[in-house]
């Protein structure tokens, strides 16, 4: 079996998982794994299908560029269109893993915090990576757009290694770790965090409370 075929085949038990939380409704969201560095290569779930379904095959190899490169064994399927974003997540963090999904808590708490969602004082921080007491943590948000290379741009802009997660406004989130494993712990402790951090801060009317 090929690294491809390994990457695609965990990649598609991942998505499964994700869609049976309803966070890849639809055919929305997508992973990566790096199997690469010099030059940056990505495993990247393809576009426009169902995550719940997918298979082995259904994986594209990209470049630092989330692009397609031409030795592929399915040419005619086609990357997410997000996967420029996932590669330059993996070049700036170092990540061996990129996951995105469209969970709703942290797009709720995006639109709370814009500048930021901030987090401290909750034990499930460990399980993201950061201290349960008296450690500030600001998840960045940054807004939503088509171009990843915008994208791209104002992530870099924002990015703090002890943070491994970007929402992107109305949209969803972005987190990685050293592989799938890593940063769907990571993701599910996140997903938690941002949950109670909404469902705490809004009054009996259901407004937000500074």
């Amino acid at each position: 079996m090929t690294a491809l075929e390994v990457a695609g085949r965990a990649l598609a038990a991942e998505s499964a998982r994700y869609a049976g939380m309803g966070w890849m409704r639809g055919t929305s969201g997508n992973l990566s794994v790096v199997l690469g560095r010099d030059p940056l290569r990505l495993a990247v779930t393809v576009s426009g299908r169902d995550k719940g379904e997918l298979s082995m095959d259904d994986v594209v190899l990209v470049d630092e560029h989330g692009e397609a490169v031409a030795e592929q064994p399915f040419p005619e399927k086609r990357p997410s269109a997000e996967a420029g974003l996932h590669a330059r997540i993996a070049a700036v963090s170092g990540a061996g893993a990129v996951v995105h999904v469209h969970a709703l808590a942290p797009v709720v708490a995006a639109e709370r915090w814009p500048d930021g969602v901030p987090l401290r004082d909750l034990e499930m921080l460990k399980g993201f990576g950061r201290s349960a007491h008296d450690d500030l943590v600001t998840v960045p948000v940054i807004a939503n757009g088509q171009d990843m290379r915008a994208l791209g741009d104002a992530f870099e802009a924002g990015f703090a290694a002890d943070t491994p997660a970007l929402i992107v406004a109305r949209h969803g989130v972005y987190v990685w770790g050293d592989d799938l494993r890593q940063a769907r712990h990571r993701l599910e402790c996140l997903e938690w965090l941002l949950r109670f951090t909404v469902e705490t801060t809004l009054d009996a009317g259901g407004r937000g409370v500074r």
